[in-house]
């Protein structure tokens, strides 16, 4: 069974954008497309929807939001399948949940919601912070959304960082028949102070290499067409992959989870990109 990349839509102009990405991608690696929309507005409102001919406003709203977003995927590629569903829960909720069963989900970077200040939606970061599947969250500028750089960004942190991260990057830089551009951030120790491993700045760098070996090692065996250009940088990494993201057309991190939490589990790398990144971002879960 081929899992659908689902999309949570809304009808907001961001959404959109994350249609217009998600088709593309969608057929970069042959899988259906679910586009979900989720309100709890039959909650709120108290009522319970009909087949009749007074159905109420807010269900009407909501059939023509996913129809409209199915229009405009078949438009931009007719070949790609397209399904769709409309649920009476939470958002955020929804899109977990679809997680189970997703090659990946997609959001955009802002909704229809009244909280302007924030710089990525509250949907978007909760999914983010909780699904069990890939999340792409689309945002950046038009060159970055568009895939003009032929470029993929991978952190390699080594806290969060992952095989399953990894291995995700490597599949996209294939499927892209692109350039994947795999970074290694470093800090120099304070004077007097050591690194994470207690070693010298020296030291550290010298243990760069063999970081690169280690982590990639089993992608570069089982993709061996993707050219991964490997490149160590001092400063933090948030702000280092930040910087170098509006060269690429989507950037990737790991998160590592443990089940039974139940709040955000997302790190300090990919909290930062989920709101300042020039490029879609890509959170790849690592459940412990």
């Amino acid at each position: 069974m081929t899992l659908p990349l689902v999309v949570g839509v809304d009808g907001s102009d961001s959404c959109l954008l994350a249609v217009d990405w998600a088709v593309d991608e969608a057929d970069r690696h042959g899988v259906p497309l679910r586009l979900v929309h989720a309100s709890l507005w039959e909650r709120y409102e108290g009522v319970v929807p009909s087949t009749g001919r007074e159905r109420p406003l807010e269900q009407v709203m909501a059939e023509h939001v996913v129809a409209s977003a199915a229009d405009r995927a078949e438009r931009r590629n007719p070949e790609v399948k397209v399904t769709t569903d409309v649920l009476p829960e939470d958002a955020a909720a929804a899109l977990v949940r679809a997680s189970d069963g997703a090659f990946a989900v997609v959001t955009g970077s802002r909704g229809r919601g009244r909280l302007k200040g924030m710089l990525l939606g509250s949907v978007g970061l909760a999914v983010a912070g909780r699904a069990r599947c890939p999340v792409i969250v689309v945002r950046g500028d038009r060159a970055g959304i568009a895939g003009t750089h032929e470029r993929i960004l991978l952190g390699l942190g080594s806290a969060e960082t992952t095989a399953e991260a990894v291995r995700f990057a490597f599949r996209e830089a294939e499927a892209r028949g692109c350039t994947l551009d795999v970074v290694r951030a470093w800090r120099t120790p304070a004077p007097g102070m050591r690194g994470d491993h207690g070693e010298s700045a020296a030291v550290a760098v010298e243990r760069i290499p063999a970081a690169f070996d280690a982590l990639l090692g089993d992608a570069i065996t089982e993709f061996p067409g993707v050219r991964a250009e490997r490149t160590a940088l001092e400063g933090p990494p948030a702000h280092v992959l930040a910087h170098r993201s509006a060269a690429a057309d989507l950037v990737i991190v790991g998160a590592r989870r443990r089940a039974g939490h139940f709040g955000l589990q997302l790190g300090r790398v990919a909290l930062t990109l989920l709101h300042h990144a020039q490029c879609p971002v890509a959170v790849v879960p690592h459940w412990l």
